[in-house]
C-alpha cells in the first residue's frame, strides 16, 4: 500500500472510530500512533519515536512532550498531542514552550483529526505563532498529502521541508486575504479595480455600487472558470476512453495472433521485483501485444510502467516512460540489463500515484 492509501485508510478509521474515543490516551493509540507509523517511523522504537520525552523549562523540571521523532538521537519532529473533540488553539502555547528548549526542527500539534505543523521561519530557535501547514486528516486535499509525504522517513530532508515551509506560510496567508477580499471586497481592493475602468471620482454612492458590481463578477468569473475547466476535463476524458476502447479493441482482435515467451514472463518478473518496495506489486499487471509486451500499472493502457519489444531475432529493447508518457527506448543485451533501468520505472510509478 501506497503512502496515499495508507494516510487516506486512516481517514476512514478516524471517521469511523472517533464516537467511540474518550480519552487523549485512547486518541494517542487509535489515531496518532497510526499516523506517525503511517510516516515510516517505528512507533514502537525509541531510537526513532521517543514517548514522553522530557523538556525541562527553565527552572520547572520533568516537562515532557508527548512524542518526540529521534534522528542520530535528536529530536528532529516535536507532537503534542490532545483528544480529538480539543480545541487546539487552547494549547499552542504549550507546544511553543517545548519547541524552544529542545534541538527539533518541527512541532506539530494535534487532536488527531487536525494536525498543525510548525518550525522556525520568523526567527531561529523560536517556535511561529502560526502554522505552515494545517491539514484536518478526514478533509485532505491531494496536494495536502505530497506536502505530508515530505515528512516521511523516506523522504525527510530537513532544507527540503523548510523550503517547502517558507512557500507555505506566505501562500497560505495569501489565499486567505484573497478569500476574505473575494467573500467580502474592501474598499481598497474595490478602488483598485473601480478607477480602471471608471475616470471619474469614486463617492461613496458610487463605491457601493462598484462594491456590488465586484462581487458579482468575482463569482461570474470563477463559476466560468469551474464551468470551463469541467468542460475540458469531460473532453479529455471522452477522448481517453475512446482511445483505451480502440487499443482494447485492438488487441481483443490481435489475441490469437499473441504468444507470450518465457522470456517476457521473466522480463514481467524483474520489474516486479524492482518495484516491490515502491508499490504493492499486485497494481503491477502485463499486457501482451503483437509488438510489444506491456508491463502497466492498475491494468490502465494510460498507465504504462514499460515496454518490452522482444520480437527481433537480433535486438532486444525495454522502453521507459517519462512524466510526458513519452517513450523512450534502451537497447538491452541481456534481461538483466533491466536492472539497469530501475529508477526510470520506480519514478514512472511516482508520476502516475502524484496525479
Amino acid at each position: 500500500m501506497d503512502f496515499k492509501d495508507n494516510i487516506r485508510q486512516l481517514a476512514e478509521r478516524v471517521a469511523k472510530l472517533k464516537d467511540n474515543i474518550t480519552t487523549e490516551e485512547a486518541t494517542k493509540n487509535a489515531f496518532i500512533m497510526p499516523f506517525i507509523n503511517g510516516l515510516g517511523y517505528d512507533v514502537f522504537n525509541p531510537l526513532e519515536v521517543l514517548p514522553e520525552m522530557t523538556c525541562d523549562i527553565g527552572m520547572k523540571k520533568g516537562e515532557k512532550i508527548d512524542y518526540a521523532i529521534m534522528k542520530d538521537g535528536e529530536p528532529i519532529i516535536l507532537i503534542e498531542c490532545k483528544h480529538w473533540a480539543q480545541d487546539l488553539n487552547l494549547h499552542d502555547n504549550q507546544l511553543i514552550r517545548y519547541f524552544n528548549v529542545s534541538k527539533a526542527k518541527f512541532g506539530v500539534l494535534t487532536n488527531g483529526i487536525i494536525y498543525r505543523f510548525y518550525t522556525d521561519l520568523i526567527e531561529p530557535n523560536k517556535m511561529d505563532e502560526k502554522p505552515f501547514l494545517e491539514v484536518n486528516i478526514t478533509d485532505l486535499r491531494d496536494s495536502q498529502i505530497e506536502e505530508l509525504k515530505k515528512f516521511h522517513k523516506s523522504y525527510f530532508n530537513i532544507e527540503n521541508v523548510l523550503s517547502s515551509a517558507n512557500e507555505l506560510k506566505y501562500m497560505g496567508e495569501l489565499k486567505g486575504i484573497i478569500a476574505q477580499e473575494f467573500a467580502s471586497p474592501s474598499a481598497d481592493f474595490v478602488k483598485y479595480f473601480s478607477k480602471q475602468v471608471y475616470d471619474g471620482v469614486i463617492t461613496a454612492k458610487l463605491l457601493e455600487q462598484f462594491t456590488n458590481l465586484t462581487k458579482k463578477s468575482i463569482n461570474s468569473y470563477i463559476n466560468e472558470l469551474i464551468s470551463d475547466r469541467l468542460k475540458s476535463a469531460l473532453k479529455t476524458e471522452a477522448t481517453e476512453e475512446a482511445k483505451e476502447e480502440e487499443i482494447e479493441i485492438r488487441d481483443n482482435n490481435e489475441d490469437d495472433k499473441i504468444i507470450t515467451t518465457e522470456e517476457e514472463i521473466e522480463s514481467y518478473l524483474i520489474v516486479k521485483s524492482i518495484l516491490r518496495p515502491t508499490v504493492d506489486i499486485s497494481r503491477v499487471v502485463y499486457r501482451d501485444a503483437q509488438t510489444y509486451f506491456a508491463i502497466l500499472l492498475d491494468n490502465n493502457n494510460r498507465k504504462p510502467i514499460c515496454r518490452m519489444y522482444f520480437n527481433s531475432i537480433t535486438k532486444k529493447y525495454i522502453a521507459t516512460f517519462d512524466e510526458n508518457k513519452k517513450e523512450v527506448k534502451h537497447e538491452i543485451n541481456s534481461l538483466n540489463d533491466i536492472y539497469d533501468y530501475a529508477k526510470q520505472l520506480i519514478e514512472t510509478i511516482t508520476y502516475y500515484d502524484k496525479k
